[in-house]
């Protein structure tokens, strides 16, 4: 099913640049409109580009995964998706998925064969992979807070603590961050040496040194919100989502607000061939802006 370029409307938006040594920081692009693409949906997620600059993203009520090509079309790419939310795609252009209908981390190829990476820890189900960052060297990094959804059975979590696990090239998993109220949003720095987690249970973010093993270490506060989603553009600033998208600079100085008209912002990346098109899910919605900066992704 796809759905035609007529979907696409013009808004006005609202900016708040900061000032940074008497200077305004653009981290838009000048005269830049942000534009709904559709609004057709039950709630949007996850947002991943491929190598192409396409964008796959999720309509996790209505168990779908989606594709949004760089050529403006709009087509249904998984159904059933196992429930996904948070997706990435790795250096081959395989699409991982935080499939929390039954707890569980998914590779997906091109032809949509569909792998199990993860279902359980020590033998006990996931409470529910929500978002992931892939490292260059393809261990998995995923958080694994608890939200109670209507199409499961149970009412409690499976393991007591929601944490940040890694998955190693070598097919290990292990807990890299601990003491989190709900870890949700997160993503790696351009030059892969910290790794930003948003703890939405406490509404702050924080960011940790990445050490040669996969583990965390230093964790240090970056700023007093939780996000749902995140991103980071090529100058290392990271977006952050909810009430529409907050731009922080790595000092954790806020330099950009994006204003959606809609309930809730839930995730956000770069897209298109040269990665200079925000794309943001929000609601039952999903937009675009054109940004002056790139995305700091692979």
């Amino acid at each position: 099913m796809k759905y035609a370029g007529i979907f696409s409307f013009i808004i006005g938006i609202s900016l708040i640049p900061q000032k940074i040594c008497g200077q305004i920081l653009k981290i838009v692009a000048e005269d830049a409109k942000l534009i709904k693409i559709a609004d057709n949906f039950e709630f949007t997620e996850g947002p991943a580009v491929d190598s192409r600059g396409n964008v796959y993203f999720t309509d996790q009520p209505n168990d779908q995964i989606l594709k949004w090509s760089v050529g403006g079309e709009l087509e249904v790419f998984l159904t059933p998706s196992g429930r996904s939310n948070g997706l990435y795609f790795d250096t081959k252009d395989n699409l991982y998925a935080c499939a929390d209908e039954l707890g569980q981390l998914w590779k997906i190829d091109a032809n949509k064969n569909i792998q199990v990476l993860l279902k359980d820890f020590q033998g006990k189900r996931f409470n529910g992979p929500n978002d992931l960052w892939i490292d260059p060297k393809g261990g998995i990094y995923f958080t694994d807070p608890f939200y109670q959804r209507s199409y499961w059975e149970h009412t409690s979590p499976y393991l007591s603590s929601e944490n940040v696990y890694y998955l190693s090239p070598r097919g290990t998993t292990k807990i890299v961050a601990t003491g989190l109220n709900q870890p949700n949003g997160i993503i790696g720095t351009p030059d892969e040496s910290l790794l930003y987690v948003a703890d939405i249970g406490r509404q702050v973010t924080y960011s940790y040194q990445i050490e040669a093993n996969g583990d965390l270490s230093n964790q240090e506060f970056f700023v007093a919100m939780g996000s749902d989603g995140m991103t980071i553009d090529e100058q290392g600033n990271v977006y952050l989502t909810g009430d529409g998208v907050s731009v922080f600079d790595s000092t954790g100085k806020k330099i950009e607000h994006i204003k959606i008209e809609e309930p809730w912002t839930a995730n956000v990346t770069f897209a298109g061939p040269k990665r200079d098109i925000l794309f943001i899910t929000a609601s039952t919605a999903i937009y675009t802006i054109k940004m002056k900066v790139k995305g700091g992704q692979r």
